[in-house]
């Protein structure tokens, strides 16, 4: 049973969003992100979370939320569900393509009973497509796209955390199209469903050198380039006492700077585009 009093746990009480009211089908990765991004704006952010489940909204990533304990399996519980859905702005959920249609809860119903609600979905291949139903982690998603194939040494490529599929191509858009369409709904009154895939955010965010590759100013090969290992004025050296340091000089001006401190006065520096010497 769905109960309304359950206790908020640092609830924001301002911010931009403040009045509108999110709810949440407890998942992992960039749907809980999303939401602590919500939360964070102001937002009042409900999670429904299973019966038992003793989920910690002590963590990061599940801050400022209400918790309600269920089970989506419960025909009186999911009539609760619409119930509450009925008065919010937005929903957020990550099951695999089919799950909230087979509960009863798929956008064709839920949107009949509140047309200005905006309906996140947040999936690793989207919806539909060959790989729809298939079992996928950060790793896969940003494999197909070639984000993993540009990062790493001129050995192997090498998983960037789980920064680029999860929460870059995957939270940060499905903010972004739920603020959006936020805006749309405060406007029209129509709500709307937004569907974000994170190998389509990691192939977006690969945007910028799919243009450099085709302007020929970015190679396929890792360390030979400028933003990946391959200048000597760009990136992580060891040093004597067995930390590391980082150098990004890429404009004229910060590069003379790095000579001055550096003491990099040999003529070969001249030419910045020259092959990377060794790191330490």
């Amino acid at each position: 049973m769905l109960d309304k009093s359950a206790p908020t746990s640092s609830v924001r009480i301002s911010g931009p969003l403040s009045g509108f009211r999110i709810v949440e089908f407890a998942g992992i990765g960039p749907g809980p992100f999303a939401c602590m991004m919500l939360a964070d704006m102001g937002a009042d952010v409900v999670t429904l979370d299973r019966v038992g489940a003793k989920k910690s909204m002590k963590s990061v990533a599940g801050r400022g939320r209400k918790v309600i304990e269920l089970d989506l399996k419960d025909k009186a519980a999911i009539a609760q569900v619409l119930d509450l859905l009925a008065s919010a702005d937005a929903l957020v959920e990550g099951f695999r393509p089919g799950v909230m249609e087979r509960l009863g809860l798929g956008p064709d119903v839920v949107l009949a009973r509140n047309p200005k609600l905006v309906y996140g979905r947040m999936t690793g291949w989207g919806q539909e497509g060959p790989l729809a139903n298939a079992a996928g982690h950060d790793i896969n998603y940003i494999s197909i796209t070639g984000a993993l194939a540009a990062i790493g040494t001129k050995e192997a490529p090498v998983p960037p955390l789980n920064l680029v599929g999860d929460f870059g191509g995957g939270a940060l858009y499905l903010v972004v199209g739920v603020l959006a369409a936020l805006l749309e709904a405060q406007k029209s009154g129509k709500g709307q469903v937004v569907d974000a895939a994170m190998c389509d955010g990691a192939a977006s965010l690969m945007s910028f050198f799919f243009d450099m590759a085709t302007m020929g100013r970015w190679t396929e090969e890792r360390n030979q380039n400028f933003l990946d290992g391959g200048a000597h004025f760009y990136g992580v050296y060891e040093c004597a006492c067995g930390h590391f340091v980082s150098i990004g000089s890429i404009e004229p001006q910060f590069y003379a700077l790095l000579r001055e401190h550096a003491g990099l006065t040999d003529a070969d520096f001249d030419a910045r585009w020259i092959a990377r010497p060794g790191r330490r």
